[in-house]
């Protein structure tokens, strides 16, 4: 008897997936459960003593404010990293004992950002290159949301991920084609695109690196399709397996956005939460129903900034009625790194930070929330030991300062995170600060 293909993908799928998905806690159930690393007596890396005075550190960051909201850390710690892994947090670690030292003394220190939503990947569609960032992102962790569909995969595979230092995982975009075709014309106003067994193979095989499914919803990219995408990203991701999200982009949604919201399950994610297009979760004033229960069922409000999705007049309310994000990401691109809210990761913070939410959730949004998203790297978005050795630090500048969304409503604030260094597996980005000067 011949094999169906939707049989042979399926059975492929399980294969591919194996152990590996099997043993990833829904997106759902990771935002409870702790990580690997938080079980106690977690071993320093490669039996590294730190108790041993005569072993080093590669590098140690100093005397820093370090804020580790994972472990609920807050206050000045050393840093001791070893094998491009945390390996002590201390009150205080010997100069001598440190190959490497940056002194962070009246400095915020964070996990390394990670990002859940980003086009960071060179060369296709809107992408930009992820390490040449890192200077004014602090981004250490990266999340391609649908650049690549499952036709255009292989380039983030084969290509992106091999090049960059920066951690990158991906969606897979249900169009076959991705975002290769830019902002326009929509890659959804062809059905034909929309692929379901191509994007559940591409997420099947490639399950160390591909999240889940990316869909965009909005009336100039769908057309007369409606909701029909969103539908079959749905169906590619449960073909995949139990607890593989989906990303939802929303703008000028189709028909009714509450009828896009019962769609969602428990673990995908909204991202554009706060958008201000025509067509958004606040409506004359008021949070709308199916919004406040997707958000009780379980599904990630996601920030998703970018330069025409964050609207204060959106998001102040529905904050003020329960639905907080869960995930703080920028949704940097090529042309979005251009407008007046120039989203970077820390500046987007920024703009929590001084509509009031505490410092500490805005790093963990930023951090720990999107790493257990992510469900694949143990410790990551936390500084706990053995977990990577990925590290931001920061000035808190006290002064005036002007925010705009990308409405160009005006926010006065008067606090800023801005990126001094970052850190990826224990290794400093740019010029180390212990270079012997330039001379010419």
């Amino acid at each position: 008897m011949g094999v169906s293909r939707r049989d042979f993908i399926v059975s492929t799928s399980a294969a591919a997936a194996g152990a590996t998905l099997a043993a990833q806690p829904s997106a759902a159930d990771a935002r409870s459960a702790p990580l690997l690393l938080a079980q106690a007596g977690a071993p320093a890396p490669h039996g590294f003593d730190p108790k041993d005075p005569a072993l080093k550190y590669d590098l140690v960051i100093a005397n820093g404010d370090v804020l580790d909201p994972g472990q609920k850390v807050r206050g000045k710690r050393d840093l001791g990293i070893k094998h491009g892994q945390i390996a002590a947090v201390e009150a205080s670690i010997p100069a001598a004992r440190a190959v490497q030292r940056i002194d962070a003394a009246g400095k915020l220190v964070t996990p390394g950002l990670v990002d859940l939503h980003t086009h960071l990947v060179p060369h296709l569609g809107l992408g930009l290159p992820a390490d040449e960032l890192v200077g004014i992102t602090a981004v250490t962790t990266a999340v391609s949301a649908g650049d690549a569909g499952w036709h255009t995969f292989g380039a983030i595979r084969h290509y992106a991920i091999p090049q960059a230092r920066t951690r990158i995982f991906a969606f897979v975009h249900i169009a076959s084609i991705g975002l290769a075709g830019g902002l326009a014309p929509g890659e959804m106003l062809n059905i034909d695109y929309a692929n379901v067994d191509g994007c559940a193979k591409a997420v099947a095989e490639n399950p160390d690196v591909a999240l889940g499914v990316k869909v965009r919803i909005t009336d100039s990219v769908v057309g007369q399709n409606g909701l029909e995408p969103l539908r079959r990203a749905i169906r590619a991701a449960e073909m995949v397996g139990k607890g593989v999200p989906v990303m939802c982009h929303i703008g000028a949604a189709p028909g009714s956005l509450s009828d896009l919201l019962d769609l969602l399950r428990p673990g995908d994610i909204l991202t554009h939460a706060f958008s201000g297009a025509g067509n958004n979760i606040v409506q004359n004033g008021q949070l709308l129903g199916a919004a406040k229960a997707a958000k009780q069922r379980g599904v990630i409000f996601d920030v998703g900034h970018g330069g025409g999705s964050f609207d204060y007049t959106i998001c102040e309310p529905a904050i003020q009625q329960g639905a907080v994000p869960d995930t703080i990401s920028s949704d940097i691109h090529a042309v979005s790194i251009n407008t007046p809210g120039y989203p970077t990761l820390p500046n987007v913070m920024s703009k929590f930070l001084n509509l009031g939410m505490p410092l500490e959730d805005v790093v963990a949004k930023a951090t720990v929330e999107p790493a257990r998203v992510i469900g694949r790297v143990p410790g990551l978005g936390t500084l706990r030991i053995g977990a990577p050795a990925d590290v931001a630090i920061f000035d808190l500048v006290d002064g005036p300062v002007e925010f705009v969304d990308t409405r160009n409503n005006k926010r006065n604030g008067s606090k800023k995170l801005v990126p001094t260094l970052t850190v990826k597996a224990g290794r400093p980005f740019g010029r180390p600060p212990m270079a012997i000067p330039f001379t010419f």
